[in-house]
């Protein structure tokens, strides 16, 4: 005859077993957890997270595997990660492109932000104006807006594509000194580098940490920050701000978010592991040395962040006269 105590302790562990199975894996069970970056290779972001990626590592217990998906501006990667299970094995660090885009594009495969999680805001990196030396010869604000306003057909601007926010910082810039130029767009940040060094287009803005190299070896021409103030990681370089536009600063923050329905366990251990990496000693120099301000906020903070910011760039976007594509 059956132990009617071995029949409870077997009906309580598959009770149990049952429990955790609806409850969804844990974060990193795999022992991996892939960061998906809708931008490419070279980028600021691209930069942040490859220099914190051995903390995150460590932080998390699973090996951080870092994707570029670069498409569509950032939209083939925020797809890719809306369509990814919601059980923490999957996240990814945005730049304030992805509250910009329900303002400039008519369409979205997916609804932002009610389609993901937002983690935390982790901080904000400098944005900088840099011009090919050649094709412009310009070597501040003045002389920039100069060369503009004398030739207003005859300049371009690219960007990591259209209403990325390096796209909108630009026609920010042009909006606040008069002046205009053309917009033209790419896949990503490297292949507009690329092609501002090789002459294709003139200038561009961009995230300080993707061009630092460049603009020490003097392949770039820094014309100015777009940060309120001048940065430790480059203090030659003035800003818009000091150079007559009054008041102008243009933001470029950096959060972690998960698809939508991540639960609250997994939210929490991801929020761990972002405040520990980026409270890493080594990180902390790596941040440092890119210009990169850290103050990450708490999950809550960064669900209001969202809307609150996706508010701010709408008028910005129809400030600029910039139309939905």
């Amino acid at each position: 005859m059956q132990d009617p105590k071995n029949t409870l302790s077997r009906r309580s562990l598959l009770l149990a077993l049952a429990s955790a199975a609806a409850a969804g894996p844990a974060l990193a069970q795999s022992g991996v957890v892939k960061f998906i970056l809708p931008n490419a290779t070279g980028s600021g972001v691209d930069a942040i997270v490859r220099a914190a990626s051995p903390a995150l590592s460590k932080a998390l217990g699973a090996n951080v595997v870092v994707e570029n998906l670069s498409g569509a501006g950032g939209v083939v990667g925020l797809q890719a990660l809306a369509r990814s299970p919601a059980d923490g094995s999957t996240l990814s660090v945005v730049s304030n492109n992805v509250v910009i885009f329900p303002s400039v594009l008519k369409s979205l495969p997916f609804d932002m932000p009610g389609d993901f999680t937002p983690i935390a805001i982790v901080g904000a990196t400098p944005m900088v104006l840099v011009v090919n030396p050649a094709k412009m010869p310009a070597n501040n604000a003045r002389e920039f807006f100069a060369l503009l306003k004398a030739k207003p057909a005859s300049y371009n601007f690219g960007s990591g594509g259209n209403g990325t926010i390096l796209h909108l910082a630009s026609e920010m810039v042009l909006e606040a000194g008069g002046a205009t130029a053309r917009h033209i767009p790419y896949k990503g940040v490297g292949p507009m580098v690329t092609d501002l060094m090789g002459g294709q287009i003139d200038f561009a803005t961009a995230a300080l940490p993707s061009v630092q190299g460049q603009i020490k070896a003097g392949a770039l021409r820094p014309i100015g920050l777009l940060t309120a103030q001048r940065t430790p990681a480059a203090p030659e370089i003035p800003t818009f701000a000091e150079q007559g536009l009054a008041n102008f600063s243009v933001d470029a923050w950096f959060a972690v978010i998960g698809p939508k329905g991540l639960s609250a366990a997994n939210v929490k251990k991801a929020h761990d592991a972002v405040v520990a990496a980026f409270n890493d000693p080594a990180v902390k120099e790596a941040m440092a040395r890119q210009g990169n301000t850290i103050n990450i906020s708490t999950p809550e903070q960064a669900q209001v962040a969202f809307r609150s910011e996706m508010a701010k760039y709408a008028a910005l976007v129809k400030k600029v006269g910039l139309e939905p594509q």
